[in-house]
């Protein structure tokens, strides 16, 4: 596991927990998978609901909220695989304080 995903699993287990219903996939372009569920975050690469894939700085944008998600997925920047009701949710609750 790299630091990067270290990263994500320390950002998103508090913004996660309690929060998700089902289980969304967070791919990072060139660094791994990041599984979301309502215990939080942890590496994995299992079968999600839904499928979020970007690149690092598209995801750190989007958590810092410099990047607005739904223009990201407007623009292509962010993937979206599955429900996109369901993805919408995620991004809430990735771009929450």
């Amino acid at each position: 596991m790299t630091t990067i995903i270290d990263d994500y699993i320390t950002t998103l287990t508090p913004k996660a927990r309690g929060r998700i219903k089902g289980v969304a996939k967070l791919i990072i372009a060139d660094h791994g998978t990041v599984m979301l569920t309502e215990d939080g975050a942890a590496p994995g690469d299992e079968a999600a609901d839904v499928v979020l894939s970007a690149s690092d700085e598209v995801f750190r944008n989007i958590l810092s909220g410099a990047q607005n998600p739904v223009m990201a997925y407007m623009s292509g920047k962010l993937k979206v695989e599955g429900n996109v009701q369901r993805a919408l949710k995620v991004s809430s609750i990735l771009t929450e304080g």
